[in-house]
């Protein structure tokens, strides 16, 4: 299929997956058609389907992509104590959530609408994440510096309190993002018993 003329595949691509993330997380994805994200674009809906093979395969790849992202972007060092590990790991958490709000807010209100095979696999990613945490919890439950009563439970739970920073959140607002990022730290830490 030949390209709209004076697209280019390094520039349009990347501005599909752009263009599907904005439109996604502002309407929802039941919402937008591929008319629309090729509108967003300025190319032709039929062009979108150079890049991607439909909608569905398009929203796999923006949370796989922003799970892979997430997960790279990440990094433990096992050898601080467990409580420096976890502060680490909060503060880097609301970071990276307000760096990247659109993905992460699509990444939790659209898994519903990913086909059960897409599913599974952002899932996996997903529970690799929370892995992360959940070491870093019963190390600090082994170093008696934490007590919690479920790892896993408590890991999906702090996740789920980080990543709320997105809903809230405005730049210029009342606390700045240092500011934000200590209170959660504080809120964190008591979650954990330490």
């Amino acid at each position: 299929m030949a390209r709209t003329h004076g697209s280019r595949a390094d520039i349009t691509g990347p501005l599909i997956r752009e263009q599907a993330l904005r439109l996604f997380a502002r309407h929802g994805y039941a919402a937008v058609s591929m008319r629309q994200i090729a509108a967003a674009v300025g190319v032709q809906a039929g062009t979108l389907y150079g890049y991607t093979a439909d909608k569905q395969a398009l929203l796999a790849e923006l949370l796989t992509d922003h799970m892979e992202r997430l997960l790279t972007a990440w990094e433990d060092d096992p050898a601080l104590p467990p409580l420096q590990r976890l502060e680490r790991f909060v503060r880097f958490h609301i970071a990276y959530s307000l760096d990247h709000s659109d993905a992460v807010f699509l990444s939790y209100m659209e898994l519903r609408s990913l086909s059960p095979e897409n599913l599974a696999a952002v899932t996996a990613l997903r529970r690799r994440y929370e892995e992360a945490l959940a070491a870093i919890l019963r190390a600090g439950q082994d170093s008696g510096e934490m007590t919690v009563p479920d790892t896993r439970l408590a890991s999906m739970a702090l996740i789920g309190m980080l990543t709320g920073v997105t809903n809230w959140y405005r730049t210029g607002g009342r606390l700045d993002r240092a500011r934000v990022a200590d209170i959660y730290w504080d809120l964190a830490r008591g979650a954990v018993g330490a």
